[in-house]
């Protein structure tokens, strides 16, 4: 992979323009999963009203005739706040909770309106037990409960989410706060020496180092792409380039992944941090670092080597710091879906990166 000119970096989309996106209160209700798990709840609660009031030997016909009436209410449910979830979103935590509550609650006593008639019409008295009244007032009663725990739970749910934004916002934070300041002192010393050789390229590695500031101080989205990544490390390997020269060579073997993949923000150049600072520069006649990448599936792979002096190492421990914030913002954002291994050997250091694969639109 080349590396990019100054013209040709668009750092713009860094900064946070759309970095206030709240944190849904409703789940996805059109996801399998999200109506599997509804459907799972729903039976549950059949069983636990038909255990409250079943006559002996009556169970299995009890629980059917609760069952359909359960899961036609949940079904019902599910497919209206899928319909309104926009709208009610824009209300807030308590507006959602209220609106919600008013909707499901005015669905549920229509429907056990029309269920008595339907049945009192075409099935006779036997399909329900229970007087009109005493009928509606008993799914008002136990819909209300339900309702009220299940929009408790999804706050709680949405607050549980909020927190992980939140603290996956600290860790970028945090790494942002470990650009060390040795590499400023040298990038300043480097284009002080280049002024007078120079001036152009020191123009341009003052640019470079706004640039990668910029990028790293003022970037506070969880997410960027791909492209985005490559071209803050691409900026900081030319900063380092002028200073450690034909010591330091950057293989980039990644034509192969989708530029528009998203990727938690601050992870390439951090890493080919460490792989400069705690690898080539340590080697008297510097060395490669080897970055590649591969489509595996519905996830992607990207690898980070370098060699490393046999018995040489820094004595802070920085490269376990960086490593290990970026390790946990991918278990925040991916879960189990993620993988992130460093295998070190005598002289190799190398890093995985294993994540699925997510395009934006741009």
């Amino acid at each position: 992979m080349p590396l990019h000119s100054r013209r040709d970096i668009d750092l713009a989309a860094t900064p946070a323009a759309d970095d206030k996106q709240g944190q849904a209160y409703l789940p996805d209700f059109r996801a399998p999963g999200t109506v599997l798990v509804v459907l799972l709840v729903a039976e549950l609660v059949a069983i636990a009203l038909t255990l409250t009031s079943y006559e002996p030997g009556t169970f299995l016909t009890e629980l059917s005739k609760m069952s359909m009436y359960v899961l036609w209410l949940a079904l019902l449910g599910t497919g209206l706040l899928s319909l309104i979830r926009p709208w009610v979103e824009n209300h807030g935590g308590a507006g959602a909770f209220v609106v919600c509550f008013v909707v499901l609650e005015i669905m549920c006593l229509m429907v056990a309106e029309m269920t008595w008639q339907i049945t009192l019409k075409f099935g006779g008295s036997g399909i329900i037990n229970d007087t009109h009244g005493r009928f509606i007032l008993r799914t008002f009663a136990a819909s209300s409960i339900i309702i009220a725990l299940s929009m408790r739970y999804l706050y709680v749910a949405s607050e549980w989410r909020r927190s992980i934004v939140l603290e996956a916002e600290a860790r970028i934070s945090a790494l942002q706060a470990l650009i060390r300041p040795h590499f400023l002192f040298n990038s300043m010393n480097t284009i002080a020496s280049l002024i007078r050789s120079d001036p152009h390229q020191a123009e341009e590695a003052v640019e470079d180092l706004a640039d990668l500031l910029r990028a790293n101080l003022g970037a506070q989205k969880n997410r960027a792409s791909l492209k985005q990544e490559l071209e803050i490390a691409a900026i900081y390997q030319r900063m380092e380039k002028l200073r450690l020269g034909d010591r330091l060579r950057v293989r980039w073997d990644l034509s192969d992944l989708p530029m528009r993949a998203m990727i938690p923000s601050l992870t390439i150049q951090p890493l080919l941090e460490n792989a400069i600072y705690h690898g080539i520069e340590l080697l008297p006649d510097g060395g490669e670092v080897h970055v590649s990448g591969r489509i595996a599936g519905d996830s992607l792979e990207i690898k980070m080597s370098n060699p490393i002096a046999r018995n040489e190492k820094r004595r802070v421990g920085g490269n376990k710091m960086a490593l290990q914030n970026i390790r946990q913002r991918f278990e925040l954002a991916y879960g189990s879906k993620a993988k992130f291994d460093v295998h070190e050997t005598d002289d190799s250091y190398s890093v995985s990166l294993v994540f699925p694969r997510n395009e934006s639109g741009l």
